[in-house]
């Protein structure tokens, strides 16, 4: 039987809840800050230094980088899992649970799209470079 998830911590001499947190995916990493203060409550470096796509799913935290996936404790921020996912490269990956289909793909797309418009861009240079 599957332990329920944690919903609650003692940091800094409270409780938090994950409800009091905010996720943030940057070069390899996923930090958690304190929604009132804005304060750092842990970091956790998952792999490279890339875009990380998070998604909060039953107090955990899905993240994914480099192609791996990664799940972590959402108050303390201990890896609960990984899988490096091998055969499928190092791309972009989204993430959906149950409860994320709606939203949960926005920051990886969004990413896509950067990176899809920056390479037609150097293609356009390369073109207009190899004709001139």
């Amino acid at each position: 039987m599957k332990a329920p998830p944690q919903t609650h911590s003692k940091v800094a001499g409270y409780f938090m809840k994950t409800s009091d947190l905010i996720f943030i995916g940057i070069k390899g990493s996923v930090v958690a800050l304190n929604r009132g203060t804005g304060q750092q409550v842990w970091a956790t470096h998952l792999k490279g230094y890339d875009f990380v796509n998070v998604v909060v799913d039953s107090g955990a935290i899905l993240a994914s980088c480099r192609g791996e996936i990664f799940c972590l404790d959402a108050l303390t921020g201990n890896a609960r899992w990984h899988n490096p996912l091998k055969g499928f490269g190092w791309g972009l990956a989204t993430i959906a649970t149950e409860d994320t289909v709606r939203s949960g793909n926005a920051p990886a797309l969004a990413e896509k799209r950067r990176r899809d418009e920056e390479a037609g861009a150097a293609a356009a240079v390369s073109t207009t470079t190899a004709s001139a």
